[in-house]
């Protein structure tokens, strides 16, 4: 589902550097206008407007520029949430914010804006915004707007070199292990590394296993082709422990198999990092715990923050109220729904749950579960689930028990000086947990429109709540590519 606004308000950099939302009124009116009749409806998701917009963009008709521009103005958001997410998992450690990042991507201005008529100032021109990039290679057949602009961010040279600076390469382990072959870890690891030949000799060949298991069964799963690389499963790292015990007669358990591939790609991460030019303090790509950096920069000046243990000792309890507040937001959210199925409505109590599970536990499309719940259509599912007024709700939720709970977790400590330093960057507070709450709903709300997306957080917690998942701690404050 869709926050329609994204379409007509644009996210750009003021001249002091400062983020804005700037409104673009003939933008919201074509919008408004075009998809009114099912505005309201839970129908309407991002994939089906930025297909009609597409269309109308390359038909060249008369709307063709107003549509380009819609479409950018949602392309804007997109950059700001990506280079979010860089911030939070990287910022802290590497030391960078999202505001060092948006120099290099948020470079769309009003100025390509004022001009709706014709296109001639702005073909004409060599200066291309980011956002025009984006768009001129996206195809709605191949991808969500969200995730390919999330995808082209981090493709972008000047960023991926500012972010190399900083000790970060966005490449997963696995995708370094993927395109490096034993001649080069065996130097790598004797002249970066300076290993013992026992150890060199074992990562080569703990290498060559991984290529045997892991890269052949990647070229042999054409769907996989050109996607990212995923996590070895249990089975690919048994049997790459067995080809090493073969090789070395040395015994390793599908977790250790797992340890050492994570460090060998580390060494390589380390080695790609200096000849890049970067400096050697990098984080996995494939290391999705988010540093709360949000609230970090919320915290940042209040008096007692200046004792990093206790900031640290803030920060952990933080993110265990945060999945506990998520935990609470969804129990109250959905037994309050169930209440509401009362009379004539009670069989649709049994109908909800079921497709809620289907949905979330299972992966199940809308169409799919529509005759399991004895439904006729697609549509009628969607509206039974509801899930977009679903998050809604929980992002409320979450935000007030959030909100209450760092406003007065200091009164607990009789520490009353910091919980007035809190009380008066209240705002920031509550901006910088809204973020992190629309970072977890924002990837459940993918799964929408990805029919093969991973399950999201949001889901995962939903399937605890019906006891359909084994529940383990788990950080809730997560990246997703």
């Amino acid at each position: 589902m869709t926050t329609i606004s994204k379409y007509w308000n644009l996210v750009r950099l003021d001249s002091s550097g400062q983020l804005k939302v700037s409104e673009i009124i003939p933008l919201k009116q074509f919008v408004v206008q075009k998809f009114s009749p099912v505005i309201e409806s839970e129908n309407l998701s991002d994939l089906s407007i930025q297909r009609d917009l597409v269309t109308s963009k390359n038909n060249q008709d008369e709307n063709s520029i107003i549509a380009e521009r819609c479409l950018r103005c949602f392309i804007s958001h997109q950059i700001k949430q990506a280079c979010l997410q860089l911030e939070l998992q990287f910022g802290r450690e590497q030391g960078f914010n999202r505001h060092d990042l948006f120099i290099y991507t948020l470079n769309d201005t009003l100025d390509n804006f004022r001009d709706l008529v014709t296109t001639s100032s702005v073909t004409n021109s060599q200066y291309k915004p980011l956002a025009v990039e984006i768009l001129a290679t996206f195809d709605p057949d191949k991808a969500n707007l969200s995730t390919w602009t999330t995808r082209y961010v981090k493709q972008n040279r000047e960023l991926q070199q500012f972010l190399l600076e900083h000790g970060v390469y966005l490449i997963s382990n696995w995708a370094i292990l993927n395109d490096t072959n034993t001649k080069q870890v065996q130097r790598i690891l004797s002249e970066f590394h300076s290993l013992t030949p026992t150890e060199i000799q074992q990562g080569a060949i703990l290498l060559y296993c991984y290529h045997d298991v892991y890269r052949r069964d990647r070229l042999k799963n054409r769907q996989s082709k050109g996607g990212r690389c995923q996590t070895p499963t249990t089975e690919q790292l048994e049997r790459i422990a067995n080809l090493y015990k073969q090789k070395l007669n040395l015994s390793l358990s599908p977790e250790q198999t797992l340890s050492r591939l994570e460090q060998l790609a580390t060494l390589l991460r380390e080695y790609r990092i200096q000849v890049r030019g970067g400096k050697i303090k990098q984080e996995s790509w494939d290391n999705t715990a988010i540093n709360t950096e949000g609230m970090q920069g919320a915290l940042a000046q209040t008096p007692e923050d200046s004792q990093n243990s206790d900031r640290s000792d803030f920060l952990t309890c933080y993110q265990q109220q945060f999945q506990q507040c998520l935990d609470r937001s969804v129990e109250i959210v959905i037994t309050t729904r169930l209440s509401k199925f009362k009379g004539k409505k009670a069989p649709k109590a049994k109908q909800f749950i079921t497709a809620l599970k289907l949905f979330h536990c299972q992966g199940k499309s809308m169409s799919a579960i529509a005759p399991q719940v004895e439904l006729q259509a697609q549509y009628q599912v969607t509206r039974l689930l509801k899930l977009k007024e679903l998050r809604v709700d929980i992002r409320h939720q979450m935000l007030q028990l959030m909100k209450d709970w760092t406003m007065t977790q200091t009164i607990t400590q009789n520490n009353l000086a910091n919980w007035q330093s809190l009380k008066q960057r209240e705002q920031e507070i509550e901006l910088a947990l809204g973020e992190q709450i629309d970072l977890v709903l924002d990837e459940a709300e993918k799964e929408v429109s990805i029919a093969d997306s991973n399950q999201s957080i949001l889901a995962t917690r939903i399937c605890d709540y019906f006891g359909l998942t084994e529940s383990e701690p788990t950080n809730f404050l997560l990246s997703n590519e």
